[in-house]
């Protein structure tokens, strides 16, 4: 790949995206938590909970890699700012519905909101990023992961405090951070792919990279197939175990923060040790990390959440800075594929999970989805020679 002419990184733009990565998804990291109220006031089943996740990602997955087109042709903000919008009307929404199916709606609206920006910004990101794309993205991600700390200790405590039916109010927040966002935000600079149609588009940005990217997308797939039905269950798991909202809240944060400060650490080295031996260690230390999660008594589950999270949500970031890297003609679009496409077909597995939760338990379920990450250390150790590509 040929560096980007930037030299510098322009830190203020670059904040604007994380930003905005921050907003849409501070509001979507409120239904997880929630799950437990969703199912007590629905009388919703395993199968059911897993459908609220698991639809949300399928959205998510269908969505991206259009958007990621779109945003390589043209030079608009819809995308950019009017995603974040859909998170902070809809799910918000979410708390007072009178039913399992308007939930449902409420839900995949956000989702969909939610899935319309992550492409636009993350190819924005490699542009503004000059010789260090991988720190880069790793702080842009940090805004999302971040968010997804945050989010849900503050929705858990604002729902403890003012119940369910007064979330609407938490859309003022957000809709003050979009003003902002507003004058802050370029549009993006395209990619010139106006002459093409999807397909024609898709094989010039991939061109004879396809296998490694191809590679890449299944290794993140799985990552997000685990931790979407870590992050789906473990709350249910907590609530059959008497723990409080604002606990199960703290559960959710802890996981997701840390995962944002590994994902900045494991960034950083990228840069200079590559991409191949930080998802070998990371994935390889997932494993252990998980299983401790599942069989942690009391409060310890806190330590067991803290280094799931550090070690499963590392290398989220990696994977597209290194598509990325690969095909740099079409940065929305393979952006899209790892974000939306891989992260949108694993967490469609939480319906799955669901589904074979209520006929087993949760905990036999999930400590099969925790080898998950060591197996596909296989399929890591074939990823592209730093040869192959060039380093920012």
């Amino acid at each position: 790949m040929a560096v980007n002419p930037r030299a510098k990184a322009d830190s203020k733009i670059l904040f604007a995206l994380t930003l905005v990565h921050f907003t849409g998804d501070f509001y979507t990291s409120f239904v997880t938590p929630l799950l437990p109220v969703y199912v007590e006031t629905f009388s919703l089943s395993l199968a059911q909970a897993g459908m609220i996740t698991g639809f949300s990602r399928l959205l998510a997955f269908i969505v991206q890699p259009p958007v990621g087109y779109f945003a390589d042709r043209y030079r608009t903000r819809a995308f950019v700012l009017g995603g974040p919008l859909l998170a902070v009307v809809f799910i918000p929404l979410s708390g007072i519905v009178p039913s399992y199916p308007l939930l449902l709606a409420c839900v995949c609206l956000g989702s969909v909101g939610s899935a319309m920006f992550h492409p636009s910004t993350a190819g924005m990101v490699a542009t503004y990023a000059g010789r260090h794309l991988g720190l880069s993205m790793s702080l842009f991600n940090m805004g999302g992961t971040a968010a997804f700390g945050l989010g849900p200790l503050f929705i858990t405590l604002f729902v403890g405090a003012f119940g369910a039916g007064s979330m609407p109010l938490t859309m003022g927040l957000g809709l003050v951070l979009l003003l902002v966002l507003v004058k802050t935000v370029p549009p993006p600079l395209g990619e010139g792919f106006t002459g093409m149609g999807f397909f024609g588009s898709l094989r010039e940005v991939l061109g004879d990279v396809w296998k490694p990217i191809l590679l890449i997308m299944v290794v993140m797939m799985l990552r997000a197939a685990v931790g979407q039905s870590f992050l789906t269950f473990i709350p249910l798991m907590c609530a059959e175990k008497g723990f409080s909202l604002a606990e199960i809240g703290a559960v959710v944060s802890i996981f997701t923060i840390i995962g944002a400060i590994s994902g900045v650490i494991a960034g950083h080295r990228a840069d200079r040790t590559g991409y191949t031996r930080i998802f070998l260690i990371a994935h390889g230390l997932s494993t252990p990390s998980l299983i401790l999660l599942l069989f942690l008594p009391g409060k310890w589950i806190y330590l067991g959440s803290a280094l799931s999270g550090f070690f499963l949500m590392a290398t989220l970031p990696l994977g597209v800075a290194m598509a990325q890297e690969l095909a740099p003609k079409g940065r929305s679009m393979v952006s899209s594929l790892m974000m939306g496409f891989a992260l949108g077909m694993g967490g469609t597995m939480t319906i799955i999970t669901g589904r074979l939760a209520d006929m087993f338990s949760m905990r036999a379920v999930l400590l099969v989805l925790a080898f998950i990450p060591l197996c596909s250390m296989l399929l890591i150790a074939m990823f592209p020679r730093p040869s192959s590509y060039a380093h920012s």
